[in-house]
């Protein structure tokens, strides 16, 4: 009898040892969605760039779209004014806070929309456009090490916290040395696998590194992915009227 008690406490000890190792783990990568976090907001500063925009549809072809877009974290707000195409120039997206609205400068009417929804009928959602949120609506549910290319990552499962991204299931790929996104993965409520992001090029603004190339693949329809090319890039003060309705409305007339 005591030795078979003896043994279940060396089981017990061995679980909590392993529950414990456990946490302090996803403690670190925790860790590691915060600096992620941390290092791609322009807290204090504004930032305005150009968007071009490269859409691939097998039905549809090739489009080019350019969008202006206007930054700022603090507050979380931004505006996406749509230069080209011609046919859809002058429509943009304004985030105040929860709020985005979607203006229609043929019908001069906004309409309420979601960070969740497809940006123009690309392959990027609107969510794409803001700050990070990886610690703030993400929980840890598993990670591994490996490499993507040369690059040793560490290879993270996260479950969604919040209804406020665009999928409920995110698999991310960072690297240990800079701790950058080089390719996410992200799945419906079944796990199916619905859209696949590569950035293989970051630039550094300041203290801040943002991704200045970017690729979104449609993983439901075969042949379909969104390039992103960033260029312009500014953190110069914009106006506080820049993130307003009226300022879309006037610059549309």
């Amino acid at each position: 009898m005591k030795k078979i008690q003896f043994i279940a406490a060396v089981v017990l000890c061995i679980l909590v040892a392993g529950f414990a190792a456990q946490a302090q783990d996803f403690s670190h990568i925790e860790a590691i969605l915060e600096s992620l976090d941390a290092q791609s907001r322009f807290d204090g500063l504004d930032f305005s760039s150009v968007l071009t925009m490269i859409v691939e549809d097998p039905d549809k072809g090739i489009e080019k779209m350019v969008v202006r877009q206007f930054r700022r974290d603090d507050g979380e707000r931004f505006l996406l004014l749509i230069q080209e195409p011609v046919t859809e120039k002058g429509q943009g997206y304004l985030l105040e806070g929860d709020n985005l609205w979607f203006y229609d400068p043929s019908s001069r009417q906004f309409a309420h929309t979601s960070l969740k929804e497809t940006f123009q009928d690309s392959d990027a959602r609107n969510a794409d456009f803001g700050s990070n949120s990886y610690s703030s609506s993400y929980e840890v549910e598993g990670y591994l090490e490996g490499t993507l290319g040369n690059f040793e990552v560490y290879i993270i499962d996260l479950k969604a916290v919040d209804d406020t991204v665009p999928f409920p299931y995110t698999k991310i790929w960072v690297t240990k040395d800079t701790s950058l996104v080089l390719k996410t993965e992200e799945y419906s409520l079944t796990y199916r696998l619905m859209r696949t992001g590569l950035f293989p090029k970051y630039t550094k603004v300041g203290d801040v590194v943002i991704p200045v190339q970017m690729i979104f693949v449609d993983e439901l329809v075969e042949g379909q992915k969104t390039q992103i090319a960033v260029s312009e890039i500014s953190v110069s003060p914009i106006p506080d009227h820049v993130f307003t309705k009226a300022y879309i409305e006037r610059v549309n007339r």
